[in-house]
């Protein structure tokens, strides 16, 4: 009997070590450790491009998901954004709960159907190397601002569940604020805030649920909001309750948070900047509602600042399309992207129709256009160089490049500049991409070892892949 129990116990020591060991193991999806601005998948490095036609892809149709995927895919996207909002836009969005008879939500049963779609989600991006940001909470689903009155028939509201009352809850019934105001109760929950236990433990709930789906993936990353102008306490509380769900499954998991301050340098971002120990990448959209010189010095501020402890910057949503609610255009979403992948960003994304491109034509092109340039220059062995750049206007030219005479050259809107090639003897041969096509155009022979006029095919946007002739 005796022997019987060591033996047990032996096995349930030798269980419990290799949990441990599998839990030290590095994730498939994690900073490229040669170098921690990009991404590594299964310890290659990636870059992660992207466009989608809506923000939470997975209440979509499988019939209309696939299609969506299938086109990103073709296009050499790999990439996608995913919230994990219910505010009922279009009329096919459902809620994560069970809904009675009555028409009243009860947040102890789960509709079925909502983890359906996510989980098909999962498994479909998985299926095509797709790598899926997930963000948690979505502020505006919690506010009555806009005509849509989200609030009003949320399962959190109150008024619509048989869990909890006002009281209980310190939720109101209605919210009409612009929840950059932070005004909504359901973002000060936690222990470090107001510690709403009776929210809280609906709230935990839900992130268990979205990890018992989103764990069994190794192509998620995580960000706890969409654009939030919250507290730091909230943001810190659920980046390390995922994480600690995670280690506790034997997982690692890649987290962020998303603010929704457009300067790069102010403080909200110092919240995440400043702490590599929990946030392993840093959310860099806001940037992209600027422009052109304004938008590549921001960005290159923010690398600065990281530069001690560098971290995958990456972009999830490139504002810009014509006929947006910010009065852009297509030009300015194009613009905005290459600035973004030339400035050292890891990871860009077309912001969803009408707020920018989407996967549209255009932004399929640009797609297309920046595999094929980082293909010949892949841009984890280059960094920005624009001081290399003479007789260059401001937005007139964007450049890479690297130690081995690699470059990589954009111009918004055609144009000439001079290029420092003292340092690079021999032969070098100009590779011309198309952005508006996505198609590469001609090539063009250039002799290094001093300053050389780099003109641009013609009008609009170009980009060139300079590399040395072997």
């Amino acid at each position: 009997m005796m022997r019987t129990i060591l033996l047990l116990g032996c096995l349930l020591a030798a269980l419990n070590f290799g949990a441990v060991l599998h839990a030290q193991e590095p994730p498939a999806l994690r900073p490229w450790p040669a170098n921690p601005w990009y991404w590594s998948l299964n310890d290659q490095p990636v870059l992660l491009l992207g466009g989608s036609d809506d923000d939470n892809l997975f209440q979509w149709s499988e019939q209309k998901l696939v299609a969506q995927l299938d086109r990103l895919a073709a296009a050499g996207g790999n990439y996608i954004r995913n919230t994990m909002s219910d505010r009922r836009i279009e009329g096919f969005e459902i809620h994560a709960y069970a809904r009675r008879p009555d028409g009243r939500y009860d947040l102890n049963r789960w509709n079925d159907e909502y983890w359906q779609r996510f989980e098909r989600l999962l498994r479909e991006t998985a299926r095509r190397n797709i790598v899926v940001q997930i963000e948690v909470w979505d502020r505006f689903d919690y506010t009555d601002h806009t005509s849509e009155k989200h609030w009003q028939a949320h399962p959190y509201n109150p008024a619509n569940n048989v869990n909890y009352t006002a009281a209980q809850s310190g939720l109101a019934t209605r919210y009409a604020d612009h929840p950059g105001l932070n005004r909504q109760p359901f973002f000060f929950t936690t222990p470090n805030q107001r510690h709403n236990r009776t929210l809280l433990a609906v709230q935990q709930r839900f992130v268990d649920k979205l990890l018992d789906h989103s764990l069994g993936y190794d192509h998620v990353l995580y960000c706890m909001d969409n654009e939030t102008n919250g507290e730091e306490a909230w943001s810190r509380y659920w980046a390390e309750y995922i994480k600690e769900q995670a280690r506790r499954r034997g997982r690692q998991v890649q987290v962020t948070e998303m603010w929704g301050d457009w300067r790069l340098t102010g403080a909200e971002h110092r919240r995440t900047f400043d702490h590599p120990e929990l946030f392993d990448f840093v959310e860099v959209s806001q940037n992209t509602h600027k422009s052109g010189q304004r938008q590549w010095d921001d960005l290159a501020a923010a690398r600065a600042y990281l530069g001690g402890q560098p971290r995958p910057m990456n972009t999830v949503k490139v504002y810009g399309a014509d006929g947006s609610d910010f009065g852009q255009t297509d030009q300015k979403g194009i613009e905005r992207f290459w600035i973004q992948l030339f400035g050292g960003s890891a990871a860009v994304r077309f912001h969803r129709p009408d707020a920018g491109l989407g996967l549209g034509d255009t932004a399929v092109a640009s797609l297309r256009a920046a595999r094929k340039l980082n293909e010949r220059v892949p841009l984890w062995s280059v960094q920005p160089a624009n001081g290399l750049l003479a007789e260059r206007e401001a937005n007139g030219a964007y450049l890479v490049a690297g130690g081995r005479g690699s470059y990589g050259l954009y111009f918004p809107a055609g144009g000439s500049v001079r290029l420092d090639l003292k340092d690079v003897p021999g032969q070098l041969t100009v590779h011309w991409i198309d952005i508006k096509s996505g198609e590469r155009g001609e090539q063009q022979a250039i002799s290094g070892g001093r300053a050389v006029a780099i003109t641009a095919p013609g009008p609009g946007n170009w980009a060139a892949a300079i590399v040395r002739q072997p």
